[in-house]
């Protein structure tokens, strides 16, 4: 008897292991399938709905710090995201200008979902070009812009995000930062000297001085000229330095949702935008959803980038759709 344990023994241990190892294998099946099958469908996001916010945003005229446009604009944006559900706070600041003149701003925050733990943070600006010092026409080099694309793009995708969190929050808490004075940067003829500090006023105040005391985000993701007709989005160089992570999540959800050629996987500039202030003062990890075309006569921007020509006329719906698609997908699934 002793004799028979000892030869069974083996023969059960074998196939114990047996089962285990195919009970393990369909453990791990079961869980891929289950992970597969809780991925969130995010609320639809609605192109046109953007486009519209982009028309909006237009109407007013140049968002020009100082004039009634600018004013007109910020009541109604804030006016906006209070009725998606927002909690808005203006953060009034002054600042100086490369011309060295003291000029008045508002960055507005609306926050969602605040009592949750975790925390993404969205970014646009919102205040347009004083100057078209990139027009062919000289006439033109010193008429404000309607920045429909820079400024306006951004600002029309989150201000659709904000309506859909309205409808259906995520499980994370959601905090809408639209920066002012962005784009009040030296003219080109003056630009002899690159100084950082002369762009993105807004976002360096807000980042050392943010709306609430001690606060902070797991990444942050600006939008930035995301409207242009063949769009192309490539690895920003502070994005990538400064948070990888997050350009791969972004541009992994892009490619699974079939935006591989327009989340192009290859080096972009180096662009002092909001998102480096945000790094290097608050230091959120943040990343810069940009145009960059090598190909552009504007310095890798779209075409009419700094010119009177940046209108609605060269905003495409259907890039605003596929920007906020991926941001909405990455959100509701945190």
């Amino acid at each position: 008897m002793k004799q028979l344990i000892t030869i069974i023994s083996p023969i059960l241990i074998v196939l114990f292991m047996i089962s285990s190892c195919q009970m393990g294998q369909k453990n791990r099946k079961a869980k891929k399938t289950k992970q597969k099958k809780e991925r969130v469908i995010p609320p639809v996001f609605v192109g046109d709905s953007a486009y519209a916010f982009v028309v909006d945003q237009v109407n007013f005229g140049p968002r020009v710090p100082g004039t009634a446009a600018h004013k007109e604009c910020a009541s109604w944006l804030s006016s906006k995201l209070e009725d998606y559900g927002g909690e808005v706070v203006i953060q009034n600041f002054k600042t100086r200008t490369y011309d060295n003149v003291a000029r008045n701003g508002k960055n507005i925050i609306a926050s969602f979902n605040k009592e949750a733990g975790e925390r993404i943070l969205l970014m646009a600006h919102w205040d347009t070009r004083p100057f078209a010092d990139h027009d062919d026409n000289l006439e033109n080099l010193h008429t404000p812009i309607d920045g429909a694309n820079d400024g306006g793009s951004g600002v029309g995708v989150l201000l659709e995000v904000a309506r859909q969190i309205g409808i259906k929050s995520p499980k994370v808490g959601i905090d809408i930062v639209l920066f002012d004075l962005e784009d009040w940067g030296p003219p080109h003829e003056m630009q002899i000297t690159y100084d950082e500090e002369y762009w993105g006023l807004g976002s360096q105040y807000w980042s050392q001085n943010p709306h609430e005391y001690g606060y902070s985000a797991a990444y942050g993701i600006l939008l930035d000229m995301v409207g242009a007709s063949n769009v192309e989005f490539r690895r920003e160089y502070h994005s990538d330095r400064e948070a990888r992570f997050v350009v791969d999540l972004v541009w992994n959800t892009a490619y699974d949702l079939g935006y591989r050629n327009v989340f192009i996987d290859e080096p972009g500039g180096q662009i002092t935008d909001d998102h480096y202030f945000v790094n290097k003062y608050a230091r959120i990890p943040s990343i810069d959803i940009i145009h960059l075309d090598p190909n552009s006569k504007n310095r890798s921007f779209f075409d009419q980038w700094h010119t009177v020509d940046d209108n609605i006329e060269h905003i495409d719906k259907q890039s605003l759709q596929m920007v906020g698609e991926v941001l909405m997908t990455v959100i509701y699934n945190e």
